[in-house]
């Protein structure tokens, strides 16, 4: 499904401030797979789902989407078959827009325009029903602001937005970073929730590793630009979070690194 075939990518190239981040760096993700990646700050993870997304430029080495090398597709046009959700629960709605107005730009991704209205009536009914599944009671608020929600509910309302047109791969970039403990906790469980039931391939970056041992199934620590660890099956079943730390601190601990 997803391939990162001997990536380079160096930043500030020329200069004394150099930084080599990936050096043959290959990744493959099966379709139906949902793979949690953690790892140090500066490891590349973020990088990592910034070049899949078309965002960062690689300087060697193929992108390929379900077997479709995207290298030089433009950004909007990978956002056709990529959903992404952002740290920051702002980044993936218009806060002076409604949610009912929110949910009907992200119905219509990929279509083309009309002279028609933007706000299809006959579709609230399924708007509704999407909104149900997060059980926050946003079902009965479509004519609410965005910005009148609360975080978890703004981020809730982004996974709804970036899955309502089942994208080939989803990217979850420390989605829950910004929320507190209780908010991350359901926006969490409700991510799993729609991986599974509408089986979409995902990608999620975490700095919390109880987030990486429970949910998905395949766990991948990064390390300056290399994969340490990659566990799934019975491996990634039998793993402990104090496994994963022991082998952070391990690698890290000298570093300064955290993460």
């Amino acid at each position: 499904m997803v391939e990162l075939s001997a990536i380079d990518k160096t930043f500030n190239q020329g200069t004394i401030d150099e930084k080599v981040l990936f050096d043959d760096f290959s990744l493959k993700i099966d379709k139906g797979e949902f793979v949690a990646v953690i790892g140090s700050n500066g490891s590349g993870k973020t990088t990592m789902l910034n070049i899949i997304s078309g965002s960062v430029a690689v300087d060697g080495g193929k992108i390929l989407l379900g077997g479709t090398e995207i290298n030089n597709m433009k950004d909007y046009k990978r956002a056709l078959r990529i959903g992404r959700v952002f740290q920051d629960p702002a980044m993936g709605t218009c806060s002076s827009m409604t949610i009912w107005e929110n949910l009907s730009i992200a119905d219509n991704k990929g279509k083309p325009f009309g002279l028609s209205f933007g706000l299809n009536r006959r579709r609230k009914d399924f708007y509704r029903s999407q909104l149900e599944f997060l059980g926050m009671g946003l079902e009965n608020r479509l004519d609410t602001p965005a910005g009148a929600l609360s975080g978890g509910q703004r981020q809730a309302l982004a996974l709804i937005m970036a899955t309502l047109v089942c994208p080939d791969l989803l990217l979850l970039d420390e989605h829950t970073a910004a929320l507190d403990p209780k908010a991350a906790d359901i926006v969490m469980e409700l991510t799993d929730k729609l991986v599974r039931e509408k089986n979409i391939t995902s990608l999620m970056v975490t700095h919390n590793l109880r987030y990486a041992v429970e949910y998905g199934t395949r766990t991948i620590m990064m390390h300056e630009g290399n994969i340490v660890i990659d566990v799934s099956g019975d491996d990634r079943k039998n793993a402990s979070i104090d496994d994963y730390l022991k082998i952070f601190n391990e690698i890290s601990l000298e570093k300064g690194n955290s993460l």
